[in-house]
């Protein structure tokens, strides 16, 4: 299980700037479960994904793996564990490198690198498997450099590549919000075909609320800072995009917007 235990995180501490996002904020996610986050800009999303990656620290709480604390492991430590997708699908992977030395790279995620040859060419026929299972037509672009690859073909190499060595989280942060829409779809099912497949803890933020809706077995929506609606199993699957939308409407009424 993972669990964020009475978080505190200021930003601009001590200026005239300075503001409370978490105040006191609790969350756990237990094993094999498939969260869908969404919530408004600047509701801590993102931020709360960055704690537990350990790209920004709390300035009070804990964070702990089945009840050990990994709040003094640093980002590269916990990322053994921890795959991450990220909006822009330039973030995931490698432009100057071809798709196998992306893949090389990714499977060796964790170990360490002595002065051999990355990639080992034995592992090829595995890679093309791997590759053809996306439908997407990378197998035959074996040797073609990433940073020649359209927006959803690098995601959904990103998602795999995220998901190559074992791990125990997956956290995709908007990882279609930067793909049109027919290419989303596609990166959607292959999200929900791998976490399946490796049962792997997910978190996933999203802005689509349709996604939200139909993927996962959580849905959480944050505000400020809160949880303010948590809806698990046969409560989330009663949800509509509707009446998430209604939710989201009369918060921005109470904002004042």
């Amino acid at each position: 299980m993972l669990e964020l235990k009475n978080i505190n995180k200021y930003y601009n501490p001590g200026t005239v700037n300075e503001m409370c996002l978490f105040n006191n904020f609790s969350f756990a996610v237990p094993d094999k479960q498939f969260v869908a986050v969404v919530g408004s800009n600047g509701s801590g999303k993102t931020s709360m994904l960055n704690l537990i990656c350990g790209n920004i620290d709390p300035d009070a709480g804990d964070i702990l793996v089945d009840g050990k604390s990994i709040l003094t492991d640093p980002a590269y430590r916990r990322a053994k564990k921890i795959g991450r997708v990220y909006q822009d699908p330039a973030k995931g992977t490698c432009p100057s490198m071809t798709i196998m030395e992306n893949l090389a790279l990714a499977e060796n995620k964790g170990n360490p690198y002595g002065l051999g040859k990355c990639v080992n060419k034995a592992k090829a026929d595995s890679y093309r498997s791997i590759l053809a299972d996306l439908n997407l037509g990378l197998e035959d672009k074996f040797h073609t450099k990433v940073g020649s690859l359209s927006g959803g073909q690098r995601q959904a190499l990103a998602l795999v590549m995220a998901t190559m060595t074992p791990i125990d989280y997956l956290i995709l942060d908007e990882h279609t919000a930067a793909l049109d829409p027919k290419t989303a779809e596609i990166n959607m099912m292959l999200t929900k075909k791998i976490v399946e497949s490796k049962g792997v803890t997910t978190i996933m933020v999203t802005h689509n609320l349709r996604y939200a809706v139909e993927y996962g077995n959580r849905l959480i929506m944050m505000h400020q800072g809160e949880i303010i609606l948590d809806k698990v199993g046969d409560e989330k699957t009663n949800m509509s995009t509707d009446e998430i939308m209604g939710i989201f409407n009369r918060i921005s009424v109470e904002c004042g917007n």
